[in-house]
């Protein structure tokens, strides 16, 4: 069977790849050995907000007294709130099969693997093999939760993010080994449903991505909520030969021993490049990933690769974005290249995180003579009304130009709120610019302006 393009892989970058190269007149096929969506729509991103929101919807219930309202105990039914978690990402996943079928897009079930130039060898479920070939071959195979040797997953008392999303019960205790997004989110979760929750993170801060203000009023919040959080700490060992797991930690002072029902491993990904066919065909990889160009062209004639395995961020709207650029430049238009210093990043703990750019520190060793406006949310009026006035929008600027060199917020919904400074970097838009642009009342929005007000002086608010 020929194909002009041929995706490997039906995650947020494989299925929006094989969707713009349909809509550009490629003829297309998607091999997918698992669910249409991979691990965004069924194991990570989806389902993992419908947990937070049924979390988020107990809290209300919880301090519903704050709000002038009366209702009776409440209690988590932990089984229903899993359960309409996988019906979200069913859902979704049949969507992808929709979009599949409206764009004439062949889904081919199984694994698929590149035997030679332009020919795929797909392996079934039934252990049979068929070829297709192909013009042109994108690897968009992902990635999955990393094991540490001193960490092995069991997979019933050391779990990953999957089978952290689908537990038969609700622990009464666990130990989430990690503070990045997928560690902090859990974290937040079992947390807000009553589960005793200890964090241990290698380095000085949690979120150690995000800016440090950010991570230090993060972490004073979910200390306040009851979370135990050990930072410059390394898990040493887990023992789970008793009912509880004993986790060994060494911290500055010394080891300290945890017991918990559930350890989670969130400590990152790692990278799906094995059995690919990678080394027999020639394609070049580095630590784990493919290397690829600008327009994610592997050095292999007809071969290309994007999302996790390529280098940039391991996110989901990142994957989806280099799929377009990738097929656009494949059906000969002229995309321009990604710009990876303009990705937005959230972590939808509460408050939540949304960033871009710069933060503080990253800036001033750059070189740049910066600007910090920075406007807390005990100042905004649709905060107080909302209760929910825990955090601050903080924006950097080049004192030179007024460019906006980084945003960094935390606090209610502000991964909403984060589109409006990526659109404003892309478009070189000045702090002045976005002072003068007149943000509606009362909103969270303003907390920008007003943000952007401070850092020149102007900030009406505060």
């Amino acid at each position: 069977m020929n194909y002009d393009l041929i995706v490997i892989g039906s995650g947020p970058g494989g299925y929006v790849a094989s969707i713009r190269a349909s809509q550009l007149g490629l003829k297309t096929a998607i091999i997918e050995k698992e669910s249409l969506g991979g691990v965004c729509l069924n194991w990570g991103c989806i389902p993992t907000k419908a947990l937070l929101k049924s979390a988020e919807v107990f809290e209300y219930i919880t301090h519903a007294s704050t709000y002038g309202i009366k209702v009776g105990e409440s209690e988590v039914d932990f089984e229903s709130v899993i359960k309409r978690s996988r019906g979200v990402a069913d859902g979704m996943s049949k969507g992808v099969q929709f979009l599949m079928k409206k764009n004439k897009i062949e889904v081919i079930s199984g694994t698929g693997k590149l035997k030679s130039k332009g020919i795929v060898a797909v392996t079934a479920a039934d252990g049979s093999i068929k070829e297709y070939t192909s013009k042109n071959i994108i690897l968009a195979t992902g990635g999955r939760s990393r094991e540490l040797p001193n960490l092995p997953q069991d997979g019933k008392k050391v779990i990953g993010y999957r089978q952290a999303m689908v537990l038969p019960k609700k622990p009464a205790s666990m130990v989430v080994v990690g503070s990045g997004a997928i560690g902090i989110e859990f974290a937040y979760f079992y947390n807000s449903i009553g589960t005793k929750v200890t964090v241990v993170e290698f380095l000085d801060n949690i979120v150690p991505l995000e800016d440090e203000e950010v991570s230090k009023q993060l972490n004073r919040i979910l200390k306040k909520q009851g979370i135990n959080i050990m930072t410059s700490s390394t898990v040493e060992s887990v023992d789970t030969k008793s009912d509880l797991c004993k986790v060994k930690v060494k911290t500055a002072n010394g080891y300290e021993t945890i017991e918990a029902e559930i350890v989670l491993s969130a400590v990152g990904i790692s990278t799906n490049i094995e059995n690919l066919g990678l080394e027999e065909n020639g394609v070049k990889t580095d630590k784990g990933k493919v290397l690829v160009d600008d327009y994610y062209k592997t050095n292999i004639e007809g071969v290309f690769a994007i999302g996790d395995i390529v280098k940039g961020q391991a996110l989901a709207h990142v994957a989806s974005a280099e799929g377009i650029i990738c097929v656009e430049k494949i059906a000969g238009l002229n995309p321009e290249p990604l710009n990876y210093n303009n990705i937005p990043g959230c972590t939808y703990c509460s408050p939540e995180i949304a960033s871009v750019g710069y933060t503080e520190k990253a800036a001033k060793e750059a070189g740049y003579e910066i600007k910090v406006g920075k406007f807390p949310f005990s100042a905004s009026g649709k905060a107080s009304a909302a209760g929910a006035k825990d955090g601050f929008v903080k924006l950097i600027f080049d004192a030179k130009y007024g460019e906006i060199l980084g945003a960094h917020m935390l606090g209610h919904n502000v991964t909403e709120m984060l589109a409006e400074i990526v659109t404003a970097r892309k478009l070189e838009a000045t702090g002045h610019e976005i002072i003068k642009s007149v943000h509606p009342h009362p909103t969270m929005s303003e907390a920008v302006m007003e943000a952007a007000a401070e850092a020149y002086g102007e900030c009406i608010h505060l």
